[in-house]
């Protein structure tokens, strides 16, 4: 009968050395997990703001796009001004040699 108490009382220890295996186990997986959970939070943070970047410079492109060809609609303006000016030019210079 004593054998038999001795044999249990080490059954429940190694019972008792497994199950505090198994917590420890449980402790290491669930650090790692919010490890991972803090991961895909950052990565989609930095996925977030790669998006708003690109809205961003998209949007300066579209931007720099316009102003360009109202610079370039301006520069055909003041051409056709100096030009017209120049012939107003020339036709005083003639009316003057006249």
């Amino acid at each position: 009968m004593e054998r038999e108490l001795e044999i249990l009382t080490e059954n429940l220890k190694d019972i008792k050395s497994l199950i505090n295996k198994f917590n420890d186990t449980l402790e290491h997986i669930e650090k790692r997990l919010s490890r991972l959970e803090k991961v895909d939070s950052i990565e989609h943070r930095v996925a977030v703001n790669q998006i708003d970047l690109s809205d961003i410079k998209e949007s300066l492109e579209r931007i720099e796009d316009a102003k360009t060809s109202e610079i370039q609609n301006i520069n055909r303006r003041l051409d056709s001004h100096l030009v017209k000016i120049a012939k107003a030019e020339e036709e005083i210079i003639i009316l003057k040699s006249k």
